[in-house]
């Protein structure tokens, strides 16, 4: 089993325990066995159709000669050539409709990969910029990181979701103070307000930062110079600040680079190395 695989089995063992938890916290031995179940469904879900979530949530249209030839004719070649080189399938291709610059690869596997594109980012950048970005994609579609990526974006909504019941859970049943059990249960929903966002974040940024080194890296290799994809991430910094992109933070690490910018303490929660220093690495490989 590779180390993916080993993270991607901690990560739904760790949303099982905190489904469970979670459930009892806020609804006792009813709440267990309810987020049990819960778990249960999510794994599932999570393994499954986690990619189809992700593309769902961005109304991601797909790239095909029948349906968008246009742009099929443009990108389709471009990926076809990286994936022959890479010796792995040609993913699935999609485009999101939005006009912030952006892209990422999702799916359980490479034989069940899909890369989408936003429109931004397609009239943005020339056929060899966008060739860096795809054999970006396309690293993590080799490196099989997309999966963990996936399923960390499906347990980040499940841990919000959580966070949002507890808040829901004091505001129409939190208010009996009389109760020891009713003053506990309080408490438990009150940290798990706090603690659930920070812990979504923590999962998103612990798989994310290194294996973008790693895919800029085999962009790099495969497209033959690092210049391509360094153009690329200079264009996606000064543009992607220029027109905000309509991104759920559940899936923000998806993308080749971060939909929006966050600051102070926030920076500490980065789901994305800063642009300057890819660059420099992908400088240094020249």
């Amino acid at each position: 089993m590779s180390f993916n695989s080993v993270k991607t089995v901690l990560l739904l063992g760790l949303l099982s325990g905190l489904l469970v938890v979670g459930g009892g916290a806020l609804a006792g031995q009813n709440g267990l066995y309810l987020g049990l179940g819960l778990a249960a469904v999510m794994n599932f879900i999570s393994y499954f159709f986690s990619d189809k979530i992700a593309l769902a949530s961005y109304s991601a249209q797909p790239v095909t000669p029948e349906e968008n030839p246009e742009m099929y004719r443009r990108v389709a070649p471009i990926v076809q050539g990286l994936a022959h080189r890479m010796n792995i399938p040609m993913p699935k291709l999609y485009v999101i409709p939005q006009a912030s610059p952006n892209a990422f690869a999702t799916g359980r596997n490479p034989q069940h990969a899909s890369v989408a594109f936003t429109a931004g980012i397609l009239q943005l950048m020339n056929d060899s910029e966008i060739e860096g970005v795809v054999a970006h994609e396309l690293g993590h579609v080799l490196h099989r990181d997309i999966l963990i990526s996936s399923v960390a974006a499906t347990i980040a909504g499940a841990i919000t979701m959580l966070a949002s019941m507890a808040r829901w859970a004091m505001i129409f049943g939190g208010g009996r103070r009389d109760d020891r059990d009713g003053e506990g249960g309080a408490l438990a929903a009150i940290a798990m307000m706090i603690f659930a966002p920070i812990a979504a974040a923590l999962i998103q940024m612990a798989i994310s930062r290194s294996r973008e080194y790693d895919a800029d890296a085999a962009s790099a290799k495969y497209v033959g110079s690092p210049y391509p994809l360094i153009n690329g991430l200079q264009k996606l910094e000064s543009y992607s600040k220029r027109i905000p992109m309509d991104a759920s933070p559940s899936t923000a690490h998806m993308f080749i680079i971060k939909p929006f910018t966050g600051q102070t303490l926030m920076r500490l929660f980065s789901t994305h190395p800063s642009t300057e220093d890819r660059i420099a690495r992908l400088q240094a490989m020249r």
